[in-house]
């Protein structure tokens, strides 16, 4: 009857997890149980075999301890041949749960045994040294046996054995009637035991409820790697296969606007002009979206190289003056004050991260404007800066600057342009090269966005030492 009860109370929701898939998961995690607590459980046998020794019988208790010991140290064994299983298995995996079974039906029958030892040998306290000490071990198996519900059941029904058995001993010998002492003694551990096994089945459940989380999130896992290896997939063919036709639009637009094939109607001109613009816009969202795409999937390579800092500024300059004199405005660089530094970087990353912000700082300027673009070092840190005298940011705007397609606003999207990529792959870029991109910014006064680098020692910092 007490197994049957066990079984009940302690198996429900067995049949979903006792499928050939949920073995190897069930030993796994009772053997980093048993490795984790070996150190405890062992305390936990010396505790009760120095306890009872002191106070009753030396011989009984160090006979306990040393089978106690041994059951552990073949749990342990055990524990640590699981870790070498591999999944589908099941030989092995039956004859590691069998070693589990036996060692625990030892242990148990060893800690049942020596409680009803000692609860029906030493009189008075010794009774209550036993029911304590078999409440303890079932709670612990509660706790932390609860991954293999067998050896659960095993521990309970030996337990629940050596519970009746003191408690009902007296009863059968002196028969009290039903108002005595013993009677209050035997309903009190048939609530513990109760109370015991529910405490178990909670415990149970919770596993269970804990796998079938962690199963979820490994389907939806496996289901988002897929989607995004089918998304990837998409993006790269699709972008490739844009490429080739945009490139040869593109240039054609470009060779029919210089005006070589003969002058153009004043009619078609400006259609002509809006079709370089979007062919151009379209170009530029095809290589953003293949920039992401090897972001993601960590493809991008950089081939880093030890970079002078105010030449690379001053080529930047020089490459976007096209830009500048496009939106009207004044590209300023300041190096005066600054001397020669370095950075490690890869150079066409770092200017693709230049470009993309000296686009937005010259489209959000005003017509005649000023950009201004220096830099400082401050420990051991390179700052390159480029400054506007534009509209600003918001100072909730900072999502939307570095996020995916995304911009501040939709009407300065339609009227500047730009795919809402480009602050975003920025970022990315700046990390992986181990620095930083942000700004700061005041509405209707300006924006300063930064990018942050380590200093490296450079060739001309070397010369100059050994010249020292």
């Amino acid at each position: 009857m007490l197994r049957s009860c066990v079984m009940t109370a302690a198996m429900s929701g067995r049949t979903a997890f006792a499928t050939p898939r949920y073995r190897l998961k069930h030993l796994q995690d009772y053997a980093r149980a048993v490795k984790a607590l070996t150190w405890q459980r062992q305390s936990i046998f010396a505790a009760v075999a120095v306890l009872t020794g002191w106070f009753f019988t030396p011989w009984k208790a160090e006979l306990f301890f040393a089978i106690g010991m041994l059951c552990e140290l073949a749990d342990l064994r055990l524990a640590n041949r699981v870790d070498r299983v591999r999944e589908g298995d099941y030989k092995t995996m039956s004859k590691l749960m069998t070693g589990f079974v036996i060692n625990t039906v030892i242990s148990s029958l060893t800690i049942g045994i020596y409680a009803m030892w000692v609860g029906l040998t030493e009189e008075g306290v010794g009774l209550f040294t036993a029911l304590f000490c078999l409440s303890a071990g079932a709670i612990f198996a509660a706790i932390n046996n609860h991954q293999i519900v067998r050896l659960l059941v095993i521990r309970f029904v030996i337990y629940g054995v050596a519970f009746l058995v003191l408690t009902t001993r007296d009863l059968i010998v002196y028969r009290p009637p039903l108002t005595s002492e013993l009677w209050l003694q035997f309903f009190t551990v048939i609530f513990v035991m109760y109370f015991l096994i529910d405490c178990s089945r909670s415990f149970l459940r919770m596993y269970r409820q804990d796998l079938k989380r962690l199963e979820d999130l490994q389907q939806e896992h496996e289901r988002t790697k897929a989607a995004l290896v089918v998304k990837s997939q998409f993006v790269a063919a699709v972008s490739h296969e844009l490429r080739t036709p945009l490139t040869s639009i593109k240039g054609s637009l470009e060779l029919v606007n210089t005006g070589k094939f003969g002058e153009i109607p004043s009619r078609a001109k400006h259609l002509l002009e809006v079709a370089g613009r979007n062919s151009k816009r379209l170009a530029d969202l095809v290589d953003d979206l293949l920039d992401l795409q090897k972001l993601e999937e960590g493809k991008m390579t950089f081939d880093n190289q030890t970079i002078e800092v105010r030449s690379f500024l001053a080529d930047a300059v020089n490459d976007h003056q096209g830009l500048a004199d496009q939106y009207n405005v004044t590209l300023n660089i300041h190096l005066e004050d600054t001397p020669a530094v370095h950075v490690r970087a890869d150079r066409s990353r770092l200017m693709q991260v230049l470009a993309n912000i000296i686009s937005n700082a010259a489209k959000f300027s005003m017509a005649k404007g000023d950009v201004d673009i220096g830099l400082s070092v401050a420990q051991g840190w390179i700052r390159i800066f480029v400054r506007d005298y534009g509209i600003g940011i918001p100072e909730d705007g900072k999502e939307k600057v570095f996020g995916r397609f995304t911009q501040l606003d939709p009407s300065d999207q339609r009227k500047c342009g730009g795919t809402g990529l480009g602050m975003n792959i920025s970022r990315e870029i700046m990390s992986a090269l181990g620095g930083l991109i942000d700004y700061e910014s005041t509405l209707g006064v300006g924006t300063t966005f930064y990018v942050d680098l380590p200093r490296v020692t450079g060739p001309e910092d070397r010369d100059m030492s050994a010249r020292a």
